[in-house]
């Protein structure tokens, strides 16, 4: 169990923040998790969420990391509209996948490749029995949900894995931090300093991998 970053390809460019970047509004626009936070308004959410082709960049990587062959299954904990599936299944042809989301918006609008493997279902209950998966991917999902339920949806992930899994998590390491990433998230809903998440892994038994998403990572800047 450690922090890893998996190389997952943001931008590094910086992200200028005023005070209250982001309204009551927008998070309550965001909060449906409809149309509007995946594919209106960038102030809304992702301002359009298409393929692009990117977690092919570094499959290799975590595939190596977590010993991932044709004869592996891999479970995502908010698969969105599948695109880390699809490329999983590229890139390592034969690959079992399944994904889980907790809203419906984008599993209508999944990838029509990876669409019959995805279900709704709670990240706290999820519809698999225990140690079914050889890896399962949660990236930014997680924090979504309250305390009570993200310490659940750990211990979920845990159950259903007989091999490694990975989470990222919304934190700080300092009020300043605190305060961006908080103007910045729009359903960050449980965002801990990153002492308080250790305290979090051991009430879940979180034997995982992890990653911080933090200002730092985000290039958040204050204007």
């Amino acid at each position: 169990m450690e922090e890893y970053d998996i190389g997952y390809p943001h931008s590094k460019q910086k992200r200028i923040l005023p005070h209250n970047f982001r309204t009551i509004h927008n998070r309550m626009a965001a909060f449906k998790l409809d149309a509007t936070y995946y594919d209106g308004q960038r102030e809304n959410g992702y301002g359009g969420f298409q393929y692009d082709g990117r977690w092919q960049e570094i499959i290799p990587s975590i595939a190596k990391r977590y010993g991932l062959t044709a004869d592996s299954r891999v479970l995502e904990v908010g698969c969105k509209k599948g695109f880390f599936l699809h490329d999983m299944q590229a890139c390592i042809p034969g690959i079992t996948v399944a994904g889980v989301e907790n809203h419906p918006y984008p599993l209508k609008q999944a990838m029509p490749s990876v669409k019959p493997f995805m279900q709704q279902a709670d990240y706290e209950k999820l519809p698999y029995p225990d140690n079914h998966f050889d890896f399962v991917l949660g990236f930014a999902s997680i924090y979504m949900l309250h305390l009570g339920g993200v310490v659940q949806a750990l211990r979920e992930i845990q159950r259903v894995c007989r091999g490694g899994s990975y989470v990222t998590l919304g934190a700080y390491h300092s009020q300043e931090g605190k305060e961006l990433f908080l103007d910045w998230t729009l359903i960050g809903t449980t965002v801990l300093h990153v002492d308080e998440w250790q305290a979090v892994f051991k009430e879940a038994d979180y034997q995982g991998d992890y990653f911080f998403t933090t200002a730092e990572s985000l290039y958040l800047h204050r204007a």
